[in-house]
């Protein structure tokens, strides 16, 4: 049994391009289905967040129209409900990466307004990458790319294949207009090579030991990816 490391957001908010705060969090499916396939594998999961504080869910993962319908919506709020571990994470600058075998960062709007400027989360992103340690990293969480920098400047992405909510569902999602930058923009301007699939369906792209994913539905195929990777 390994240890798998879940870096979630420590906010409950994104603040949008005119100063207000759009409530948010951490995606339910993004970190339930991982979760659950990494406890099924028999993986012991370790949370952290920024300052140890214990993470918010976005509630709109875990209405009906998130969840297929109201039976989908209660499955998902007991999934979560069971995954006990996001009530005593650990403080994410005491992080030592040698500890785990993996390392996972679910999304959700929460990533762009905290992990995005996480020197400590940059610094475990660049420590992964340069070590072959398996990082899966899923919808709005690759925005945690854009703090993890080398010394020259440079990104620690640059080069690799990657994705993550694209424009294209941002607009969908009717953020698009609102938002103060957008993650597929930010992270081509980083230097990433950021493949693009259909808006909503499943598209993981493994790039040696780093797999992204593009969407809520990604989550689960992500982790299976990510699961390969410990085999």
């Amino acid at each position: 049994m390994a240890k798998i490391l879940f870096v979630v957001t420590g906010v409950d908010h994104w603040t949008l391009a005119d100063g207000t705060r759009h409530p948010t969090g951490f995606w339910a499916e993004e970190a339930v289905a991982p979760y659950e396939e990494f406890t099924r594998a028999g993986h012991e999961v370790v949370v952290a967040t920024p300052g140890g504080v214990v993470p918010t869910v976005d509630q709109g993962s875990l209405s009906p129209d998130a969840n297929g319908g109201q039976e989908g919506a209660e499955r998902m709020s007991a999934a979560l409900a069971s995954f006990t571990e996001l009530e005593h994470p650990v403080r994410l600058e005491d992080v030592d990466l040698a500890d785990y075998a993996a390392v996972f960062y679910p999304g959700g709007h929460g990533p762009m307004e905290d992990l995005s400027v996480d020197a400590d989360s940059g610094r475990l992103i660049t420590r992964a990458l340069d070590s072959g340690t398996p990082l899966g990293v899923v919808c709005h969480a690759p925005a945690a790319f854009l703090a993890a920098t080398r010394e020259d400047g440079a990104h620690a992405v640059a080069g690799h294949r990657i994705t993550g909510f694209t424009n294209a569902e941002e607009r969908q999602a009717g953020f698009a207009d609102k938002a103060s930058w957008l993650l597929q923009d930010r992270l081509t301007e980083a230097g990433a090579a950021f493949q693009e699939g259909e808006p909503w369906a499943p598209h993981v792209v493994v790039d040696g030991t780093l797999v992204t994913g593009q969407n809520p539905a990604s989550s689960a195929p992500l982790a299976v990816e990510l699961l390969k990777k410990l085999a």
